[in-house]
């Protein structure tokens, strides 16, 4: 198992996409709240920019499609680990065609591309969080039992086990991983209440980091050669109490990055990147 955790968190490209027009007045939303469009393309440049710039990832950016107001959140359209790519059939299907740019830029990083063809099937990759040893899957409102089948399908090596998402939109609305074995996850009651079904349905155990915004409790970890143990998670302008817990993860390059615009229409840290380690060709 160590040797499966070894490269828990390396990753060496990230694909993106531009925010477009559409987002601020169309993008699907929980609560009706106005987004600053151009307050949410700054906070995705510089979200970006902290991917290429500040951690070296080589970043593909795609173009933003009117058509797609959501398309920004990129991680629903795929679930990608390993050589392995999982092209989804997101819950919502004004988000279907967001697969198809996703599609093309996989392969052209030689993915080995599976498709989600089951018409019964649903999956949005932020239901998705893979620990490094298994995989827990949300059934939430846009991801069904079958999506779940097909993502274990897709990836035979782990075990896969589902999460009921009673509220929120995603399982990660409320947990990410933090580093190997831990999860981070928030204090309301529904979000305890997966973790508690993820710990006994797992046969390892995980330490646990509770933040009491569950919005918070979204991150991104990474290993990286030269920086090590990274995580880009809230501002403290956004959540000063959670953005406080991460200080006690002290061998941790600890990046904040705003998602104050993003979050009015569901977005979280997570939703828009996916990451990817390419294994240098020989």
């Amino acid at each position: 198992m160590a040797g499966l955790m070894a490269g828990f968190g390396n990753f060496t490209h990230a694909v993106v996409r531009g925010i477009p027009a559409s987002l601020a007045k169309e993008a699907l939303r929980t609560d009706s709240l106005d987004v600053d469009l151009t307050g949410a393309q700054k906070e995705h440049e510089a979200y970006v920019s902290v991917l290429r710039h500040k951690l070296g990832l080589e970043v593909i950016e795609l173009a933003a499609d009117e058509s797609l107001p959501d398309c920004v959140f990129v991680e629903d359209a795929a679930v990608v680990c390993g050589d392995t790519a999982l092209i989804t059939r997101p819950g919502a299907e004004s988000r279907r065609k967001e697969t198809e740019a996703m599609k093309r830029a996989l392969k052209e990083l030689d993915m080995n591309i599976v498709e989600m063809a089951d018409e019964n099937a649903t999956l949005d990759g932020g239901d998705v969080l893979f620990t490094g040893r298994e995989f827990f899957v949300g059934l939430s409102k846009r991801t069904n039992q079958r999506g779940a089948e097909i993502l274990a399908d897709a990836f035979k090596d782990y075990a896969v086990s589902t999460v009921p998402v009673l509220e929120g939109l995603h399982l990660k609305s409320f947990c990410s991983m933090g580093g190997p074995g831990l999860i981070i996850i928030g204090s309301s009651e529904p979000a305890q209440k997966a973790l508690k079904i993820m710990q006994q349905m797992s046969d390892h155990r995980y330490d646990k980091l509770t933040v009491p915004d569950d919005h918070a409790a979204n991150c991104i970890y990474m290993n990286l050669p030269n920086k090590g143990h990274v995580l880009l998670h809230c501002t403290p302008e956004e959540y000063p109490e959670s953005a406080k817990v991460f200080e006690k993860l002290k061998d941790h390059m600890l990046i904040p990055v705003s998602n104050k615009e993003k979050v009015k229409v569901d977005g979280a840290l997570t939703c828009c990147s996916i990451l990817i380690n390419k294994k240098a060709k020989i």
